[in-house]
């Protein structure tokens, strides 16, 4: 590149020093602890980016009074976009699965401070892999050289949990079965229902739904095997928020008595969220990773 006009070479070297700390500070998470204008929430694309705007307006309306100031919902394209936005400082809160959340806090430091729980079982949900009503399979060793429907690469109960109950039954995707990747709950569901596949995971919360809506019909397909529990998704801070509305934050989460703001995550409230609540899954990660040493994409 050329110049108009000479520099002098001191001058010059600090220009570019300058020209180089602003590319790099613009790549890396919010450092200053300030107090946003308005609080960005980060959704995932669990289903259509519609479906789960309305699903959770009740809650972005809680909030926005409760903290008396703008929120705003913001749905991923997918799910390690959701995580990036977290990690970059563009979104100021999401809720991550517990996948998402362990993939993401490998390059950041993220903080989980709330998840839901629920009536009966507590701060867990469950996945289950289904099959078309009149499929033959009675069980998941009855999958074996088929093509299986799975939700986003970094869904917890959409991929990684059902890729876990294969592979305790002896199945390793790509070689025991063909991973057919989806990206969302419903379209796993509705894939599974029109027999485009012979099984599909996905999360049981979601699927129940989809039953009760009418999306798909019990007369179409029917539930081959659920999951252990799993520890609930959490509600986490990006890295650089100011101390101070976090707590004002955690306080408008752990005291949600709005039924409504709640019915989304078929929560009775939000409890404290801490890093070890997602262990469990960890080793269900490792034991993937260990069958297929590809399945975790690299730290960038």
């Amino acid at each position: 590149m050329t110049f108009s006009f000479r520099v002098p070479p001191r001058k010059a070297l600090a220009a570019a020093a300058l020209a180089v700390a602003g590319l790099f500070t613009a790549s890396v998470p919010q450092a200053l602890a300030e107090k946003p204008q308005k609080l960005v929430v980060g959704l995932l694309p669990g289903e259509s980016a519609p479906t789960v705007m309305r699903l959770n307006e009740p809650l972005r309306t809680y909030l926005e009074k409760k903290l008396g100031l703008p929120v705003e919902l913001v749905v991923g394209a997918n799910y390690a976009a959701t995580g990036e936005a977290l990690r970059f400082g563009r979104i100021d809160i999401a809720y991550l699965g517990p996948v998402t959340y362990i993939l993401r806090s490998r390059a950041s430091k993220l903080e989980p401070f709330a998840r839901p729980s629920h009536a009966v079982v507590g701060p867990t949900f469950e996945a289950v892999i289904i099959v078309p009503k009149d499929s033959p399979a009675q069980s998941l060793k009855d999958l074996k050289g088929t093509e299986i429907a799975f939700g986003d690469p970094a869904s917890t109960s959409g991929t990684w949990v059902p890729r876990w109950q294969l592979l305790d039954a002896g199945l390793a995707s790509g070689r025991d079965y063909t991973l057919r990747v989806l990206g969302a709950h419903d379209a796993v569901a509705l894939a599974v229902a029109g027999k485009k596949v012979t099984a599909g995971g996905l999360s049981k919360p979601i699927y129940d739904r989809l039953i009760k809506e009418g999306k798909i019909s019990p007369d179409q397909v029917r539930v081959l095997a659920v999951s252990p529990p799993i520890p609930e998704y959490m509600w986490t801070f990006r890295e650089g928020l100011d101390p101070a509305f976090k707590e004002e934050i955690r306080k408008a989460f752990i005291s949600v008595d709005d039924p409504e703001a709640l019915k989304v995550f078929r929560a009775e409230a939000f409890i404290p969220a801490v890093d070890s609540d997602v262990d469990r899954v960890r080793i269900w990660i490792d034991a993937i990773k260990n069958t297929n040493p590809d399945a975790i994409p690299p730290v960038q």
